[in-house]
């Protein structure tokens, strides 16, 4: 019985590190994730500006939360494509990975609504 003293500390101590690497990559899904929907509603934004006169680039970047926006690029609509399209790079949680840049584009044409 003595030689099993112990043994739960240890065994925590062993699998610590897995715990705290899983929950960094769910950290990091997540923020691909709001980085990818909140690229698709400037996008939509983008569009709907767009389909009633306005400047859709601008309302695009601007539907942009403030961490998204500074290193966006949105682009359209002009003569090669119809649609706005918003590119943004999600926030790393760990420093020096690159977590990718998601894009979504929309296009809000004459029978849409």
């Amino acid at each position: 019985m003595s030689a099993e003293r112990g043994q739960a500390s240890v065994e925590l101590l062993a699998i610590l590190p897995l715990l705290v690497a899983c929950a960094l990559i769910a950290a990091q899904a997540l923020s691909a994730g709001w980085a990818l929907w909140s690229a698709g509603n400037a996008a939509r934004a983008g569009a709907r500006a767009e389909h009633v006169g306005g400047d859709g680039a601008r309302a695009a970047r601007r539907a942009l939360p403030p961490r998204l926006r500074e290193d966006a690029r949105v682009t359209g609509p002009d003569e090669k494509q119809d649609e706005i399209r918003v590119s943004v790079r999600a926030p790393a949680l760990i420093p020096n990975l690159d977590s990718g840049r998601f894009e979504a584009a929309t296009k809000l044409g004459a029978g849409d609504g």
